[in-house]
């Protein structure tokens, strides 16, 4: 006889390269099993909407492997307990996540379980390297990138682990709830037809996302994924944030030219991870702490900061930006950092308005590089911009998109434009054709100005 295993799934809905699965499949059945806990209920709309795409996928996944995806909704202790009383299993196995709530969660049930009998053990996958793995030369946490990435690029994350054919079953399957009854979709309303349109789901997709960027597309990387309007990133930010493809599949299929500076990109995710285990405050507050002191403004209710979230500055780039991520739920790069400039330095909003609000609707939020990127922008996090680095969103268009297709692209009269009124909620009564403000809301000249002039009589 062999044992049975309950694999947890958090963020890591895919079969191939996930040390978890391997375990628990070596050791004998397996039960794989999604919690709707308090961490998944906090998710914004679009990432609520977008992982229930993802558990779907997974589901169709495993039954093709001769398993199935058992759903249950409730504190992940006292769900982990019923299940292993329901089925008899010897072991619960899991992804580890690097969260102030996830450590303290999985600690928890990690105790409980050990202290009731059964075998708890969390696994890596998420990242390429644990974050206590990677250390300065005096054994302490990277707070700047650049050394840390002269590290991590002489390294080899080590081989994928193979995709299972098979799942053992066990002998009976517990009861699962539905995931049509979980309703994860339901604050993302009408723009939930939208923006799946754009949504790249499951791990079959991201693998040949993959492989279709690093054949076609890696090449030319370093100089073209600034290029707004121009395909030439990979996408797979959506795909890593839940997990249905690994940064090791990344890492080790990108060889060649362009390699290096994607790889470069993905030790920047790590670099966000690293912070947060180890600096955990900063997914709350400012990194450094003498920002806290800052003279942001923090209403999220101003007429301005109503604007900005509308794409209607008046200010054609943050527009189209805006505009973009509310139909396609993603943002090209480049374009979030000339959103949140624009936002924290010429409005003098405080980050984590915008923090909030991209958490709420990307697809592809990242807790760790939602945090680090904001600040960053902002001038008050980890090897940040300065904060006198202001960015000016019309030489940024002139220079990323010089051609203006991005721009004519969001705000002009095709169907990407019109798709924006379609996806927004009625409540902001926006109609096509309806003119922006022919004047920027906060003017770039004023704006920056404004802007230096906070940053020179700051009080620390």
């Amino acid at each position: 006889m062999t044992r049975t295993t309950i694999l947890w799934h958090r963020r890591d809905l895919r079969l191939s390269d996930l040390p978890a699965l391997t375990a628990a499949r070596e050791a004998g059945a397996v039960i794989p099993v999604f919690i709707r806990e308090r961490k998944v209920d906090a998710l914004g709309a679009a990432a609520a909407w977008r992982i229930g795409l993802s558990l779907e996928a997974h589901g169709k996944e495993l039954e093709g492997v001769g398993s199935r995806l058992i759903l249950r909704a409730g504190d992940a202790l006292e769900v982990l307990r019923a299940l292993v009383k329901e089925t008899g299993a010897e072991a619960v196995y899991w992804s580890r996540e690097y969260d102030p709530v996830s450590i303290e969660r999985d600690s928890e049930v990690k105790a409980a379980l050990r202290e009731d009998g059964v075998e708890a053990k969390s696994f890596p996958g998420k990242l390429l390297w644990e974050p206590w793995e990677v250390k300065t030369g005096q054994g302490t946490p990277y707070k700047v990138f650049s050394p840390m990435w002269k590290t991590m690029k002489g390294e080899a994350p080590g081989e994928a682990c193979p995709r299972p054919r098979t799942l053992d079953a066990p002998g009976s399957w517990p009861e699962s709830e539905s995931l049509d009854d979980w309703a994860l979709g339901a604050a993302m309303r009408r723009g939930a037809g939208v923006v799946s349109r754009h949504a790249v789901v499951g791990e079959k997709a991201a693998q040949e996302r993959l492989r279709d960027f690093v054949t076609e597309r890696m090449h030319n990387y370093p100089k073209g994924r600034d290029m707004l309007a121009e395909h030439w990133t990979s996408g797979l930010s959506e795909n890593l944030t839940y997990g249905e493809i690994s940064p090791r599949q990344c890492w080790n299929a990108a060889e060649g030219e362009g390699s290096e500076t994607f790889r470069k990109e993905l030790a920047w995710r790590e670099f966000g991870w690293q912070l947060g285990f180890h600096f955990p405050h900063m997914f709350e507050r400012e990194w450094r702490e003498e920002w806290s002191r800052f003279p942001w403004k923090d209403d999220e209710r101003a007429a301005e900061v109503k604007a900005w979230k509308q794409g209607r500055t008046g200010v054609e780039v943050v527009d189209a930006a805006m505009r973009e991520l509310y139909v396609t739920g993603t943002m090209h790069n480049r374009a979030r950092m000339i959103v949140a400039s624009y936002l924290t330095k010429h409005m003098m909003t405080d980050w984590r308005v915008g923090h909030d609000w991209f958490a709420d609707t990307l697809i592809d939020w990242d807790e760790a590089s939602n945090a680090l990127g904001w600040q960053w922008t902002a001038g008050c996090g980890p090897d940040a911009a300065p904060y006198f680095r202001v960015f000016n969103p019309a030489s940024q268009a002139e220079k990323f998109d010089a051609r203006g297709d991005y721009r004519a692209r969001w705000l002009g009269k095709g169907e990407d434009a019109r798709s924006f009124y379609d996806a927004v909620p009625k409540r902001w009564k926006l109609e096509p054709g309806q003119d922006r403000p022919e004047t920027p809301v906060v003017g770039l000249d004023e704006g920056r100005k404004a802007a230096l002039a906070a940053y020179e009589n700051r009080d620390f």
